[in-house]
């Protein structure tokens, strides 16, 4: 298909501090025209017509109803995150604009980073960490450095998720601890 004929997406930039990541302007290219946003303002009359979708990524581009009435063609935002909470859906929607998002994508790797951080302070990781980078005459003196327990088998650990997160450390709980204590809520 050639680019001509391959929907225009608005996106801000490509690379940079604030851009597309480049192996994500790779994928972006299989299926889309893309439209930076100086170039839409360089000629937007133009550049108007052929944008069909604008991708969000880290908040940016801001959608506001100024832009929303200049893309006349416009049927979707696609937002590369999980929340839409930087989105007027109300706005968005009044235009006749459908907003995607990606829900379910950082789950697991929240109940992860979850597992780590309990298993770090119970270990105490970070202190152990700076030890070895510093040696152990930084510390020498120390005596509450060294953990009270090499087991962990009867310690009780605890944490608050909300989402879908509570599933990834649900499934992790059941085949590495026997009493580790989290409310999630839905």
């Amino acid at each position: 298909m050639a680019e001509e004929e391959l929907p225009g997406v608005l996106i801000l930039d490509i690379g940079g501090t604030h851009g597309v990541l480049e192996d994500l302007v790779a994928l972006l290219k299989k299926h889309f025209h893309l439209i930076t946003m100086k170039e839409f303002l360089g000629n937007k009359e133009e550049m108007s017509k052929k944008i069909q979708s604008i991708f969000v990524f880290e908040c940016r581009p801001t959608i506001d109803r100024e832009l929303l009435q200049s893309l006349p063609n416009l049927k979707v935002v696609g937002n590369s995150g999980v929340g839409v909470d930087h989105l007027d859906l109300k706005m968005i929607s009044s235009f006749g604009v459908k907003v995607t998002n990606t829900p379910h994508a950082v789950a697991d790797p929240t109940a992860d980073i979850g597992m780590a951080l309990m298993l770090a302070s119970a270990r105490r990781l970070v202190e152990g960490n700076v030890l070895n980078f510093l040696g152990p005459s930084y510390f020498f003196g120390i005596p509450h450095f060294c953990c009270d327990r090499d087991d962990l088998s009867e310690s009780i650990f605890g944490m608050l998720l909300q989402g879908k997160s509570f599933r990834g450390l649900s499934f992790q709980r059941h085949y590495f601890y026997d009493s580790l204590l989290f409310r999630a809520t839905v």
